[in-house]
């Protein structure tokens, strides 16, 4: 099966989960039907933008970071991610990710459910 990004949603969303900015989500699939999947897509943050710091339970959630640079608060602790990182924040964690650059960060983010 090939998937045409065309065809894909776009959602843009204002202080997603308290953050700053606006967050555009492009859904590459649609996780309606998925048993372990709950969301996969490709994420843009300005610069200046963020998510604000949000839990997950019974999930565990991905960040693969594209282009960029930013800033992932996991637990507390802040990290630097550039082109190439991955992020895991496991159930029971929490985390939040900024742009901190001159350019958009783009990253992918999958949540995988138990």
């Amino acid at each position: 099966m090939v998937i045409r990004k065309s065809g894909m949603k776009t959602n843009v969303m204002e202080k997603m989960r308290g953050g700053t900015g606006n967050t555009s989500i492009l859904h590459l699939v649609n996780c309606e039907n998925e048993k372990n999947i709950r969301l996969l897509s490709e994420i843009t943050l300005l610069p200046g933008c963020s998510i604000g710091n949000h839990g997950h339970e019974n999930e565990s959630e991905y960040f693969f970071i594209l282009s960029g640079n930013g800033t992932v608060n996991d637990n507390g602790t802040d990290f630097s991610v550039s082109p190439g990182d991955a992020t895991i924040t496991e159930s029971g964690a929490s985390h939040s990710i900024s742009n901190t650059g001159t350019v958009p960060l783009v990253f992918l983010a999958v949540i995988v459910t138990y």
